[in-house]
């Protein structure tokens, strides 16, 4: 799983109900102190998700979900934990523009809301020295998804395999896939571990010309 640096970090999933986020924030969590601040847009934060992927109960107890249902609500949550979340190692703020498209608010208001919000988000990591997980909504488009990208500090992408999701970010790429009693590795994962042939090896000239089962190595 890709380690999260300080800073605003954009993921973009292969769906909405997609469980790449809640895997990646309870990884995350696994490895630093403090509680994890979950601004939830959209019932995001499925509880049956996190309880089904975390590995205890304990690792929730720092996991911290207010929900909001309106973009004046998202940007107000946004506020409240810059202002108390003292102790966050983890801020994710999943759908953070769905909100702020709704036809409740004004475009020309949203527009200034959700950019004040994202510079809350960049701020709030930057005092936390810590990271800030939001998701990429792929129908966002326009000045919504410029200006979330103008602010992001890192990009994941993850998409869905047979093997189980595949997460690629800045110097990490998934090569091992972990299931209930198995794990699933894949060439990458071998060529890190043990090194590539070089191409001028006699197996692999041999191989390229059919031959390999006549030659000892």
């Amino acid at each position: 799983m890709p380690r999260l640096e300080t800073g605003l970090t954009v993921l973009d999933r292969p769906a909405r109900r997609s469980p790449a986020l809640h895997r990646l924030a309870l990884a995350e969590l696994a490895e630093r102190d403090g509680a994890a601040y979950w601004l939830d847009a959209r019932n995001e934060a499925a509880t049956y998700a996190l309880y089904d992927l975390a590995p205890s109960r304990g690792r929730l107890s720092d996991v911290r979900v207010a929900r909001a249902f309106t973009a004046y609500q998202h940007h107000e949550l946004v506020r409240e934990v810059a202002r108390t979340a003292g102790d966050a190692g983890l801020v994710v703020a999943p759908c953070v523009a769905s909100l702020y498209r709704d036809d409740d608010v004004p475009e020309w208001e949203a527009a200034d809301l959700f950019e004040s919000s994202l510079a809350v988000l960049s701020g709030l990591a930057e005092s936390l020295d810590a990271p800030v997980l939001t998701t990429a909504d792929r129908d966002a488009g326009g000045p919504y998804a410029d200006l979330l990208a103008d602010r992001a500090d890192a990009e994941i992408e993850c998409t869905r395999t047979d093997a189980g999701l595949k997460y690629v970010a800045d110097g990490f790429e998934t090569t091992v896939y972990l299931d209930d009693g198995f794990w699933q590795t894949t060439i990458p994962y071998w060529v890190e571990l043990l090194g590539a042939v070089a191409e001028d090896d006699p197996a692999v000239a041999a191989e390229a010309m059919g031959l390999a089962d006549g030659v000892g190595v």
